[in-house]
């Protein structure tokens, strides 16, 4: 389904009662022959203390690397998955999180602290830096303060079932996308992993060849259009969070007539004084603010599927769209956005076989009549 676009997937699930993200991360590594590394995976939350929008937090995450060390996917949680977890479940042992006000300190805890260690003893090491001790309250909330006696991180056991979220992250795959997705995804199967309540699919595409104005331009400019439609067309989850349109800001910005005529660099810096969020139906944040570590293009419509195809063939679609704003004319790069879903998928570049996919379901979906496709 997809030529040669390296993608990663980051796809929503849910471990059964009584199990966790790390069994199913065991699991792979078993299948693999390879070996399961805990490591701190950072969020952030809203916060209820007034002046301060956001908690930032540390919690564990579990890497399955192979016998070269080379990595086979991610088991992390994800604090957008909230409805299918019972908070007055008493927290299991072994698991906590790590709570701070500043993502640089928590960044100095990723540094330094050693993600295998025992709540007691996790933070010595970043109390040790200030040149203070752990404080240990009757909760068993481990406390970390530097000589001043302000606050530099928390942390505290994990509430009620927050060992269930599991968010299985690909890492980039360049060639046998539906192979590596679905060895995954039937692993998780087999250990009875389901569709969380909120549940989303993510796909990130490798960015390096939207790293042009024009491209962008087109490209914003026909998801803004098809936005709505194209939720429709792949089933988004209407109780996914945190999805939603780009700033009206974005679409000024991008048809200023002298916009598509910048260079590269000079747009950048235009676009990131727009406050871009990753939080949105189409995350263009990545590669525009140069994320060293993740240059990509995310598409976060796609509901939660159990099987690789259904997969593929989603990010076979959001490849053609990607190559549909690549392919302009120098002389005029400014694209037209096709009227409709059927002039739309016309347009689009693809084989015979997704052609037919996206057409079915565009008549089951959307409610187009076959003869107008």
């Amino acid at each position: 389904m997809l030529k040669n676009w390296k993608i990663g997937v980051e796809i929503e699930l849910v471990a059964p009662k009584g199990s966790s993200r790390r069994e199913l991360a065991e699991a792979i590594a078993q299948q693999y022959g390879g070996m399961v590394r805990p490591f701190f995976h950072p969020q952030s939350e809203p916060s209820k203390v007034p002046g301060q929008s956001l908690f930032q937090n540390l919690t564990l995450g579990f890497e399955v690397v192979d016998s070269q060390g080379h990595k086979i996917a991610q088991c992390v949680d994800d604090l957008t998955l909230q409805d299918d977890f019972d908070k007055k479940h008493p927290p299991q042992p072994g698991w906590y999180r790590i709570v701070s006000d500043d993502a640089r300190l928590l960044r100095l805890v990723m540094r330094h602290a050693n993600p295998a260690a025992s709540l007691d003893e996790l933070l010595i090491p970043i109390a040790h830096l200030f040149g203070t001790e752990p404080e240990k309250n009757r909760d068993e909330m481990v406390r970390v303060v530097d000589d001043n006696g302000a606050s530099i991180a928390i942390a505290t056991h994990l509430p009620g079932e927050r060992e269930r979220p599991c968010e299985l992250i690909t890492p980039p795959i360049a060639t046998h996308h539906l192979e590596h997705i679905d060895s995954l995804l039937a692993i998780a199967r087999s250990l009875n992993f389901t569709i969380p309540s909120e549940g989303a699919t993510h796909i990130h595409f490798d960015a390096t060849p939207l790293q042009s104005v024009p491209v962008i331009v087109n490209l914003i400019r026909l998801l803004g259009f098809f936005g709505k439609e194209l939720q429709q067309l792949v089933g988004t989850n209407p109780r996914c969070r945190r999805l939603g349109n780009w700033h009206q800001a974005l679409y000024e910005l991008v048809q200023q007539p002298d916009f598509i005529y910048l260079p590269w660099e000079i747009a950048k810096e235009h676009l990131t004084q727009l406050e871009l969020t990753k939080y949105c139906s189409f995350n263009i944040k990545n590669f525009i603010y140069s994320i060293p570590t993740k240059n990509t293009f995310e598409v976060r419509i796609f509901p939660v599927w159990l099987y690789g195809q259904p997969i593929v063939e989603a990010a076979g679609l959001f490849e053609a769209i990607l190559r549909w704003a690549m392919d302009f004319n120098k002389n005029t790069p400014l694209k037209t956005v096709p009227p409709n879903m059927k002039a739309l998928l016309n347009e689009l570049q693809m084989s015979q076989e997704l052609y037919q996919i996206w057409q079915t379901k565009a008549r089951v979906k959307l409610n187009i009549d076959k003869t107008k496709l």
